[in-house]
């Protein structure tokens, strides 16, 4: 060990003296290499890395912004089109069109289609340069595709022809993005109306979403090799793009990564869309690595720069600090010999700075005096900075400003430049209530300050207190302010320390607002413990506490206790429902094991049940129409298998009475008894050929008819029943025709429908009171009039009001639909139904229709 300790002083000794003989600027030199090359490899390790997150950084933003860009461009070109869609639906051209237009909900036709702009398109003048559409449909309300205006020369695709409900609008325009035969679409539709305001169908725009568009959305701006693409999100697979030779439809997203960084962004304005496409910008990675590349180079370039620069610099200032020290040297060498009366060391060759420290050790004691001098001088001064500066450091991170007891400020740390926006030289010397403090609270710190300076008894020689701060534009924001006083030696100055304090006000706030959330909800929320006892209800749980007779603090009954011990002994929730009164609740138990409660929450669903039972009762109404209509198919075929008898009986009647002879005994008898079977055999026939016309199916087709005749033919038809009543139809009609043009069918219907129903209620009177009447004529406007008047038991005025209500109706076997479907056929032909709520026995129900010789007039 000792032998070691030897060899190590031999080698520092031996290394010292070397060093010695080495002249300061030879020396410098070399360590200026040694820290060029620590600097380079130093800077080799840590500017590339930082160079490189800073790249990747910027290169990502400008990926973003690129992206944002070219969606923003694509959704201006969608919105283009959204437009031009609502402009051709509301253009007069397509409402002229569909005028005389009607299409039946029965009609099962193909579409036809157009190749050159169709008559319910304006000029293409005026659209075709704003956007470039696939195809243009007009579509019918059952979203059957009508018409078709082909631009693109593709045939139609299949899911078209039957547009889902789902695409068609009924308020708005409205765009979805979709695929059909696999590949993309954007389908954009409008209502279509005619001039009177009718809803006809809808137009829509359909747009196929492939490179052509894609690149038409990029216009006028410089791509550099940027493509942009649509792909499936579930899938990972594009859908089209804006070229399709570098990124066909298909592509595998991890294909085109390894050539491209592929930027996807949702779409948000397309809620309605059944596909989740997303919208790709695509930037080529040979433009990227390219662009690295070269930041790499000049990197390398500025770090040979500052290594070279560094080397010479630090070999510069060495040279000249030897030659520096070489003249100081010469002259403390002088003044030593003058002052101290000693020769110092000679100055011949060899490093400067181990002459000096020769020097130095000799010199030293000389100073000592003069240090401790200096010491003392200084000290003071030093003990008041570290004080400041340690109160300072103390809180970093808040703002600290230091004021005397006039309270002008005498430090102002950095943090408070930022906060307040005052820089530190403009504040000094200011007060600081009247710049920092609100005016109101001014008086407030003062007293903090006064009771700071009298009060011995304040807790860690502190006060804090909250008010409002001021910042340099003047605007206000609460602080929390802690004033803590410090003695130096010669005065005592006080340190503030000012804490904003406006996300704990928000976030008190908030925490009030959470805390009133379950008082304010209109649903019952309780909060009970394992015991069942009630430790929270809101106000709307009022009527549970009634339903359960118990308050807030006491326990549930029975029943309910035991399913809170059922609701903590299982760990999941339970759910039943309790009738109150009228209302129906549903009550959800959820438990809170770690707490030991349970939540109950309650909701109203009164109207949920009552809707439930409604849709129950429509169902069964329309399984009853169901079977009237299968009875109508079967009437249909019963009257044509009847009509074929019947028309034997006539013919084998009238073919006895020719071959009856004349001259037989009784055989005008014969005759007039064989006349009145042909006559009534004749009658049934015309009987089930009219019901045949009721009840088939049939376009609907207005001709001119006499409304005398009409009501003559339904009077046959409710003939039996009249008997079967005990009622006799009387029927006062007008002298000569009541000419209208109406649709004879649906007319016979509405008066079929007013006529059994006044007899129904007949039935509800003695046969005595049992009155039918049946007029007919012209108004005083001249519109042909039909009244239907009976003595039967009336109509209530609160079922008046819903006469023409869907689904109501005062039968035990009614639907509720009769006089509704009467009233839309009366006003279809330009009439209406009208009943007369001053009649004092039975009812007055009015028919009345325009007179035909009226409508041609007008025209």
């Amino acid at each position: 060990m000792k032998k070691r300790t030897a060899l190590l002083k031999r080698l520092e000794s031996w290394l010292l003296g070397h060093l010695r003989r080495i002249p300061m600027t030879l020396l410098s030199i070399l360590i200026g290499l040694a820290c060029g090359a620590l600097v380079w490899a130093v800077l080799d390790q840590v500017q590339p890395k930082a160079l490189r997150s800073i790249f990747d950084e910027e290169l990502q933003t400008r990926l973003e912004q690129q992206a944002r860009e070219t969606l923003i461009r694509f959704e201006n070109y969608v919105a283009a089109h959204t437009s031009t869609t609502r402009l051709l639906a509301n253009h007069r051209s397509l409402s002229s069109y569909l005028d005389p237009i009607y299409w039946s909900d029965l009609e099962e036709s193909d579409p036809t289609v157009y190749f050159s702009p169709p008559p319910w398109l304006p000029a293409t003048s005026l659209w075709r340069s704003l956007v470039e559409p696939g195809k243009i449909l007009l579509i019918d309300r059952q979203g059957r595709t009508r018409e078709v205006y082909n631009l693109d020369l593709r045939l139609l695709p299949p899911e078209l022809l039957k547009v889902d409900r789902r695409f068609l609008t009924e308020s708005r325009v409205q765009a979805f993005l979709t695929t059909l035969e696999g590949r993309p679409y954007l389908l954009i539709s409008e209502v279509a109306e005619d001039g009177t305001g009718t809803n006809m169908g809808y137009l829509m725009m359909v747009v196929p979403l492939d490179s052509e568009f894609l690149l038409a959305s990029q216009q006028g701006v410089s791509s550099s090799g940027v493509l942009v693409g649509l792909f499936d999100a579930d899938e990972q697979r594009f859908l089209s793009s804006s070229d399709s030779r570098v990124v066909p439809a298909g592509s595998r997203i991890e294909q085109v990564s390894r050539n491209f960084v592929v930027t996807a962004q949702s779409f948000f304005q397309y809620e309605g869309s059944v596909l989740n496409m997303q919208f790709a910008t695509l930037v080529p990675r040979s433009a990227l690595e390219e662009t690295q590349q070269r930041v790499e180079g000049v990197e390398r370039r500025q770090r040979l720069v500052a290594a070279t620069t560094f080397i010479s610099v630090f070999t510069l200032v060495f040279y000249l600090l030897s030659e520096r020290l070489n003249r100081i040297l010469r002259r403390i060498s002088l003044f030593s010999r003058r002052a101290l009366g000693r020769r110092q060391p000679a100055i011949e060759r060899g490093n400067q700075i181990y002459l000096l420290e020769d020097w130095i050790k000799q010199f030293i004691g000389n100073v000592l005096t003069a240090r401790e001098e200096m010491r003392r001088e200084h000290e003071t001064e030093l003990k008041q900075s570290e004080a400041i500066k340690q109160a300072i450091l103390e809180a970093a991170l808040d703002p600290i400003i230091t004021i005397d007891r006039k309270g002008k400020i005498i430090e102002f740390n950095s943090t408070a430049e930022k906060e307040f926006g005052y820089r530190r030289d403009d504040v000094i010397g200011i007060l600081f209530p009247s710049l920092i403090i609100r005016a109101e609270d001014n008086p407030k710190f003062n007293r903090m300050l006064k009771r700071l300076e009298t009060d011995a008894s304040l807790e860690r020689g502190e006060i804090r207190g909250e008010m409002s701060a001021l910042r340099a534009d003047t605007t206000q924001f609460p602080v929390e302010v802690a004033i803590k006083p410090i003695q130096l030696p010669l005065k005592e100055v006080f340190t503030i320390y000012v804490r904003d304090i406006t996300s704990r006000r928000r976030a008190e706030e908030m925490i009030v607002s959470l805390a009133k959330f379950p008082t304010e909800s209109p649903s019952p929320i309780l909060r009970v413990n394992r015991p069942g006892v009630i430790i929270y209800a809101n106000p709307a749980s009022a009527p549970l506490l009634a339903y359960w007779e118990c308050a807030q603090g006491q326990k549930l009954p029975l029943y309910w206790r035991n399913r809170v011990v059922n609701a903590f002994n299982s760990g999941s929730d339970w759910e039943s429902e309790v009738i109150v009164g009228e209302h129906i609740y549903s009550l959800l138990v959820t438990p809170v094991v770690e707490l030991n409660y349970v939540n109950i929450y309650g909701r109203d669903i009164t109207e949920v049940r009552r809707a439930e039972i409604e849709a129950r009762q429509h169902q069964q109404e329309l399984v009853h129409v169901s079977r009237l209509s299968t009875m109508g198919e079967m009437a249909t075929g019963l009257a044509h298998e009847l009509n074929q008898p019947l028309s034997a009986i006539a013919n084998y009647a009238s073919g006895c009475v020719r071959r009856l002879p004349a001259e037989m005994e009784g055989a005008d008898d014969l005759k007039f008894a064989l006349g009145q079977i042909s006559g009534q055999a004749e009658r049934a026939g015309e009987i089930i050929r009219r019901l045949r016309r009721l009840v088939g199916k049939q376009l609907p087709v207005r001709s001119e008819a006499d409304m005398n005749n009409l009501i003559r033919e339904v009077c046959t038809f409710v003939e039996f029943e009249a008997r079967k009543t005990g009622v006799i139809v009387e029927q006062e009609l007008t002298a000569g025709r009541l000419p209208v043009r109406v649709d004879v069918v649906q007319i016979e219907q509405v008066l079929l429908n007013l006529i059994r129903n006044a007899l129904e209620a007949l039935q509800e009177v003695p046969e005595k009171r049992r009155s039918l009447v049946v007029r007919s004529g012209y108004q005083e406007s001249g519109e042909v009039r039909v009244d239907v008047v009976d003595t039967g038991s009336g109509i209530k005025k609160e079922a008046a009001r819903n006469l023409f209500t869907p689904f109501f109706t005062t039968k035990a076997s009614g639907m509720g639909m009769g006089l509704v479907i009467s009233q839309t056929i009366a006003k279809d032909h330009g009439g209406k139904i009208e009943v007369d709520p001053t009649v004092s026995v039975g009812s007055h129900f009015c028919l009345t229709l325009p007179a035909y010789e009226n409508l041609e007039d007008k025209q």
